[in-house]
């Protein structure tokens, strides 16, 4: 017989929709009223039938510090009709123990405003973490499905089956990382060029939606590559060459120091079993299923060296592109400046520049747009901060005293600071006295030319009063005696 090339289907998953068929609906998710101190509290905005396209900051939450969002997509097809879902998903890691407050707040979602009656949230002492057991498969014990479709029990079959050179695999390209260090893990099917078995995919979709509930780690954050179809590309594996068809690829940013696990999980190909003497009018192959399994894989994970910020610092690897409108400007005139954040790392996560408060210049909060590219096995992106600002004294400013920003980059191991190099030019009069005149009354001093300069005495003089009271009495009592004599 002819050797059989492995004919793999590919199967497109319609995870996101261009266009919406109905309105949009937008909803707030809060997380459970008491996590451990090992796991993340959450905030999940989902918008139904549409994409998230803006949204404003998510709330501060007193006891936990943010750390980080990830977003995620969802498509269903049910009797013909598409509906679609997109969520950003906030987590929060607890800093102690305790019960806390998240007040009532308001997040703008596409320009509408959503609230949120916000909740008491309790936090225990560490949790111990599911176990994973029920999916962890044993690749072995197969007899039963042998059995079932005929496969050692036939004296004389009619079609055999011919051994597959292929695997299920779920790989990271670092087997170490530090907290908030991102790791790409893909999983995917590898078939070898010498492969001689018929195979195809079979319901691909499906399978990965029921996976991915055991795959996702508990203490990480994602940003998924969303994969929409499934293609072969080339690789060379220990000298042998193979065709790897990615099913899912994602980054994952460890949340805390616990190692991140993930589990053995199956997938199930259609393999095609082949007749042994075929012959021109009758089949040549018949349908038949056999599921792979990954091996388990864990992550190490370990702490940033100290530094006083070493809890809400951002991890990765990022550059300063910086801009302003003009460099000379004068007291009570405004400029424009952008502060531009780009690289590798979990760009949702970065923290915002803390800008420090002056007399000698107001800054005012700033605009923030965000673009995050996912491909070739990497996250990238910038985070652009534009701020607006009017200086009120003369002279000659170091913009790196305002703006700057501390990371820690993994690949040094080592804390690092983005600083400002622009120097500012403010030329004029001094803004100090028209912005304290404008906004105080004014003191004893500043209104003396005004006061008068007629000298008064101490005590004041009675008399009119004296003698308009003693007329008053006198007409009440030359009323009251003709009243009398009447």
């Amino acid at each position: 017989m002819r050797n059989s090339r492995v004919f793999l289907m590919v199967w497109s998953c319609l995870l996101f929709c261009a266009g919406s068929l109905w309105a949009q609906d937008i909803s707030i998710e809060l997380g459970p009223d008491e996590v451990g101190m090992n796991e993340m509290f959450t905030i999940t905005v989902t918008v139904s039938n549409g994409s998230i396209k803006n949204y404003t900051d998510f709330p501060t939450i007193e006891g936990f510090a943010k750390r980080g969002t990830s977003s995620s997509s969802k498509t269903n097809i049910v009797n013909g009709q598409i509906s679609s879902s997109q969520s950003i998903r906030q987590s929060y890691m607890p800093l102690e123990e305790g019960t806390y407050t998240l007040d009532p707040f308001t997040i703008k979602v596409n320009g509408i405003e959503i609230s949120s009656q916000g909740k008491q949230i309790k936090v225990t002492p560490p949790v111990e973490r599911r176990s994973n057991s029920r999916r962890r498969f044993d690749p072995f014990g197969r007899d039963a499905f042998d059995d079932l479709f005929g496969g050692r029990n036939r004296s004389e079959p009619e079609f055999v089956d011919v051994e597959e050179d292929a695997f299920l695999a779920l790989t990271t390209d670092k087997d170490e990382v530090f907290v908030g260090e991102g790791f790409t893990t893909t999983f995917a099917f590898y078939v070898a060029d010498a492969n001689r078995a018929p195979l195809q995919f079979h319901e691909a979709g499906k399978q990965l939606s029921t996976i991915l509930k055991d795959l996702r780690p508990e203490n990480c954050w994602e940003e998924n590559f969303n994969i929409e179809n499934i293609y072969g590309e080339r690789v060379t594996i220990n000298g042998k060459n193979y065709t790897r068809y990615k099913i899912y690829q994602a980054t994952y940013y460890p949340l805390n120091l616990e190692p991140v696990v993930f589990p053995s999980v199956p997938f199930e190909m259609i393999k095609f079993r082949v007749a042994r003497s075929p012959s021109f009018f009758g089949r040549d192959r018949q349908e038949d299923f056999k599921t792979f399994y990954t091996k388990e894989k864990t992550v190490k994970v370990k702490a940033l060296p100290p530094h006083p910020l070493k809890d809400v610092v951002a991890v990765g690897d990022f550059e300063l592109d910086e801009k302003i409108d003009k460099t000379t400007v004068e007291t009570g005139e405004s400029f424009s400046y952008e502060f531009n954040i780009y690289g590798e790392g979990n760009i949702s996560g970065i923290n915002d520049p803390i800008v420090p408060g002056t007399r000698e210049m107001d800054i005012y909060p700033p605009n923030i747009a965000q673009d995050i590219n996912r491909g070739a096995g990497r996250v990238t992106g910038s985070k652009k901060y534009s701020y607006f600002g009017i200086p009120n004294e003369p002279g000659q400013y170091n913009l790196k005293d305002y703006f700057s920003w501390v990371f820690f980059n993994p690949k040094t191991e080592t804390y690092d600071t983005l600083r400002s190099e622009i120097k500012l030019e403010v030329t004029g009069e001094s803004k100090q006295n028209v912005s304290i005149s404008s906004t105080d009354l004014g003191s004893f001093y500043d209104s003396i030319d005004l006061a008068s300069n007629e000298l008064k005495p101490l005590k004041k003089d009675n008399t009119t009063q004296i003698i308009a009271n003693l007329l008053i009495i006198a007409m009440l009592a030359g009323a009251t005696f003709l009243f009398v004599k009447k």
